[in-house]
């Protein structure tokens, strides 16, 4: 597996000691278990909610509608994760702000002010469609930015957020592997219930879950099957692999044949959230204990792959 790091090196070095230091500590949150027992690490890279005061003030929107693009309440929904022997790694910035579940370079030409240099990607679907490494707009297709950005300011957050995010998740699936010879990645989401794509399956009935795995490239078919089988006991409706496949994470750190499988999940937020205002509803509970259940059987299982 090629580090991102390795990839942009020297971007990643122009950032000061000094700014690395004081930024990585707002990166991400890392729940470690006290000895990790499974092969598992879990990881929620869009619930971050800490919206810095300058990001506020550029935007033309409130904050409320900033947070609509946040995977909201699912570092929560997975909190379990260490008590059953897995490492949690959390975002902590908001989605809105930056996207770690994307290329690092992957931007929008017309949000920036100067020329982007040759080596960004500006012609990914993703970026097309609003939603690269700087988001363009939020999950409703609300423009974010009153003005224009610097690379500069992109560079910053890239290197300040996105670098120190994927660093200690390629540092816990290499440790994870080293321990167990092999290492489980779970990349957890949410999804908006608003899609027609995803608000009901071919009887009509609404989706609750969509498992991703780039249709059998990033894990084994075990596992697959494990996490649907377990997760339809436990009442949800579950798809797989449509509309939601796996994001750049599920891709990038996938590689079965070296003993590394990655599975997204994507839960969808009317299940357990009010869209509208952003609050937990009252079955939350219920739908985090189903899914802690489903951890408790992960960490139980013997897979033979």
């Amino acid at each position: 597996m090629l580090s991102i790091r390795e990839n942009f090196g020297i971007l990643y070095r122009t950032a000061s000691d000094k700014l690395m230091d004081k930024q990585v500590n707002q990166a991400f949150d890392l729940d470690r278990p006290s000895s990790q027992t499974i092969p598992f690490v879990f990881s929620s890279p869009h619930s971050g909610t800490n919206y810095l005061e300058s990001f506020i003030t550029s935007s033309k929107l409130d904050l409320l509608t900033l947070r609509r693009s946040e995977d909201s309440f699912v570092d929560d929904l997975y909190a379990e994760a260490p008590n059953y022997g897995a490492p949690l790694l959390k975002a902590l910035f908001p989605r809105a702000y930056l996207d770690p579940n994307r290329e690092p370079y992957e931007l929008d030409q017309e949000m920036f002010a100067e020329a982007l240099p040759n080596f960004v990607n500006t012609n990914s679907p993703r970026v097309y469609s609003g939603l690269g490494t700087i988001p363009r707009v939020v999950t409703n297709g609300n423009e974010i930015y009153r003005e224009k950005l610097s690379f500069d300011e992109a560079n910053h957050r890239i290197n300040s957020y996105y670098f120190p995010y994927h660093s200690t998740l390629e540092n816990l699936i290499g440790e994870t592997k080293f321990k167990f010879g092999k290492c489980i990645l779970i990349d957890c989401h949410s999804m908006p219930s608003i899609s027609n794509q995803i608000n009901t399956n071919k009887h009509g009935e609404p989706v609750d879950i969509v498992l991703g795995n780039k249709h059998g490239k990033t894990c084994a078919h075990e596992l697959m099957q494990f996490v649907e089988s377990h997760l339809t006991n436990l009442g949800f409706i579950v798809h797989q692999n449509h509309p939601y496949a796996g994001g750049y994470t599920t891709k990038h750190y996938g590689n079965p044949n070296n003993g590394i499988h990655t599975l997204q999940i994507e839960i969808n937020r009317a299940s357990y959230m009010n869209e509208e205002t952003i609050t937990r509803k009252p079955d939350f509970l219920i739908i985090k204990h189903k899914l802690s259940d489903l951890l408790r059987a992960l960490a139980g299982a013997r897979f033979n792959f």
